[in-house]
């Protein structure tokens, strides 16, 4: 801006790094809140497993299988359970603050704002007392010409040609006297108050600059580190989405290696009664005992064959 008392432009920069540092931290309690649900999830899953062992009774091959499956539940959720802060703590910056950390987490940037508000106070201070006294001077001559009157010329003219006018002339010459010297110390006025504004315009350019380089570098910083930390995230995740889909891999071989006709042949093999079938239950005459009656007898039991 060509204003030299504006800061719209300094103004927009504090705003910008505030809100940078506020996405900083929001993505900071974002991982401090998913590490918090993941916790909880991990526990869940393990009491869930404790209440519903999920074909606890299975045999064989299908048993093998939901043990593998089982076994890979218990390990996921133990994960959740023990490294659910491991990418906060990761992300987060640490207790021994270097410089470039610093520059991340902005302890710098409130020392330069201030120097800087300080500046600005300064400079706009300065720059409202040069126009001050530049309207002092602008209006200082029109003002001194009035009350000395319109008829200053002629009664220097006739002071100079009548000598009985000469206090008059005298009168009028210290009357012009008085006010060629406050013009002279108005101006002097002024001029100083340029130099003095000019002192602190060039300090506090000097300054902006410096600032400007420092919250660049800052902000290089934080997007580098935000950009980072993003991506570490991600790759967190990923790496967990690859251990999860070899695990699950594991299952699924363990699932290509479950035979229905083993598992049947070793419950039968395992509960089996014996190979033949129950007998079938003949009659037997209670009631006429005289009577030779012949036994219903039926067939031969087959054995039982698969």
């Amino acid at each position: 801006s060509t204003d030299l008392t504006s800061t719209v432009g300094y103004d927009s920069i504090i705003q910008h790094l505030n809100d940078g540092r506020k996405n900083c931290k929001e993505f900071e309690d974002f991982l401090k809140e998913r590490a918090i649900i993941e916790e909880k999830y991990g526990k869940e899953l393990i009491n869930l497993s404790k209440k519903k062992p999920c074909g606890q009774t299975e045999l064989n091959t299908l048993k093998r299988s939901l043990d593998v499956f089982k076994q890979h539940k218990r390990e996921r959720a133990c994960q959740f359970c023990q490294s659910p802060w491991r990418p906060y703590r990761t992300l987060v910056h640490p207790r021994a603050l270097t410089v470039t950390d610093a520059l991340i987490w902005g302890l710098l940037s409130p020392q330069i704002e201030l120097i800087m508000e300080a500046i600005h106070k300064n400079r706009n201070l300065q720059y409202k007392k040069t126009m001050e006294v530049k309207q002092v001077c602008c209006c200082l001559l029109p003002s001194l010409l009035s009350a000395l009157g319109p008829a200053v010329p002629c009664q220097c003219t006739r002071a100079l040609l009548h000598l009985p006018s000469l206090p008059q002339f005298w009168q009028l010459f210290l009357k012009l006297a008085q006010t060629k010297s406050a013009l002279e110390d108005s101006d002097r006025g002024y001029q100083q108050s340029i130099t003095a504004l000019e002192k602190i315009r060039e300090e506090w350019l000097k300054e902006h600059i410096k600032a400007c380089e420092f919250f660049e570098t800052q902000e290089c910083e934080r997007i580098s580190y935000f950009r980072n930390a993003l991506w570490l995230h991600v790759n967190q995740l990923s790496q967990g989405c690859v251990q999860n889909d070899e695990k699950y891999e594991e299952i699924r071989k363990s699932l290509e290696m479950c035979s229905i006709e083993k598992d049947i042949d070793f419950f039968v093999n395992l509960r089996k009664t014996g190979s033949s079938a129950p007998a079938p239950v003949v009659y037997e005459n209670y009631y006429n005992t005289q009577r030779n009656a012949t036994p219903v007898r039926s067939p031969v039991s087959v054995p039982i064959s698969r």
